[in-house]
């Protein structure tokens, strides 16, 4: 297994360890702060590993069939999981989880389709940012804990990055529609 799918692999691990820290604050004492502070920096780690499996992986052409795979789960594993507690934090409400991991599971629906006549969907610019704005945002809410002014700042960019999911989403699905309408 090369480093960039050890990094993916990686970024799967910090999910059980994500929620583990998060309940660990409960168990412990009874009270929500304690393990909290944790929360922001594993989070962190995780979209750093993100970045650096990607642009090792091109660099030195270490790009395998399983790290196609294996990276883009990791990054919604993770995803899902801090959207989760912060549902249960009642940081952002429920629909917007539901959302953001609807528009997940239809992409990669199509993507699976596409593939299976060997057919590579890349990710569009637009979701690359609806990506990079959800991932900020939830840095900024989980680190919260620590600067609780920036909460604001997170919410609204949760917001923007949950309409840039409807968007890219619609987006995707009318570019690829007619994958998912051939009839073979």
């Amino acid at each position: 297994m090369n480093l960039p799918n050890k990094l993916s692999m990686f970024r799967i691990v910090l999910v059980p360890v994500l929620l583990i820290v998060y309940y660990l604050s409960y168990v412990l004492d009874h009270t929500i702060w304690t393990s909290f502070y944790l929360l922001g920096p594993i989070f962190v780690l995780a979209s750093v590993t993100d970045f650096f499996d990607g642009y090792i992986a091109r660099k030195y052409n270490l790009v395998t069939s399983f790290g196609k795979f294996i990276d883009p789960l990791a990054d919604k594993l993770i995803v899902l999981a801090a959207l989760l507690i912060l549902n249960e934090l009642q940081m952002i409400p429920i629909w917007v989880t539901a959302l953001i991991l609807s528009r997940e599971f239809i992409v990669t629906g199509i993507r699976l389709v596409a593939a299976k006549d060997g057919t590579v969907i890349a990710a569009s610019n637009l979701g690359k940012y609806k990506t990079a704005t959800t991932m900020v945002a939830i840095v900024i809410l989980l680190f919260s804990f620590y600067l609780p002014d920036i909460e604001i700042a997170g919410t609204v960019l949760i917001y923007v990055g949950t309409l840039l999911t409807l968007i890219s989403g619609v987006d995707y699905f009318m570019k690829n529609k007619d994958i998912l309408l051939e009839s073979k």
